[in-house]
């Protein structure tokens, strides 16, 4: 046997062993992928049915552009001062919010305590003192209201507690009720909310 034969002769094996791999891999992929194909896409109308007339197209109802991963809604106080962190310890101890010292916010059980409402302050985002143990700092000048939204529709009974203690603090504080773009929360903004 020749010297230059042999990587002759295995070059010629690897690209038959090559063409042998490609004709099983399209034996066994790529009907698989037609078949599931087929099963995803709707059977097609025959030609002899006679073309129905189009729906009325009738409005969606308001729902979400996209997946939501937190709501939030912001109430910002007209007049914040020593009276109204009183005031919001008082209303935080009516709802039996607990205080998170970890997170530094506050924690309202609601209908889902696996999920509760959390308040915390909205300048700067995040800390807020523990007022119920009388701890002070500047005046609270707006808080957020921040929850999850339920992986099931059915479970949305959190959502109706949360717009509930929006509006509430919003009453209760004469404040302005901003949605997460921070313009004026609506109706429509509760409803997107409640699903």
């Amino acid at each position: 046997m020749d010297v230059t034969s042999l990587p002759f002769l295995l070059a010629v094996a690897s690209l038959v062993l090559g063409l042998l791999a490609a004709a099983i891999f399209l034996y066994v992929v790529v009907p698989r992928r037609r078949r599931a194909k087929a099963k995803t896409t709707p059977p097609r109308p025959t030609p002899k049915a006679a073309p129905q007339p189009p729906e009325p197209e009738t409005p969606a109802p308001a729902a979400r552009k996209e997946k939501v991963k937190q709501h939030s809604l912001f109430v910002i106080f007209a007049h914040p001062d020593a009276t109204t962190d009183e005031r919001l310890a008082e209303w935080l101890r009516g709802k039996e919010a607990s205080y998170d010292a970890i997170k530094k916010v506050y924690l309202i059980n609601g209908k889902q305590p696996s999920n509760p409402v959390t308040i915390a302050n909205a300048f700067p985002p995040g800390e807020m003192p523990d007022l119920l143990q009388g701890e002070t700092h500047e005046p609270i000048r707006g808080i957020s209201l921040l929850v999850k939204p339920p992986l099931h529709k059915r479970r949305n009974q959190q959502m109706h507690v949360y717009v509930a203690l929006a509006k509430e603090l919003n009453d209760t504080f004469n404040g302005n009720l901003l949605d997460a773009d921070r313009q004026p929360a609506t109706e429509t903004t509760y409803a997107q909310i409640i699903g």
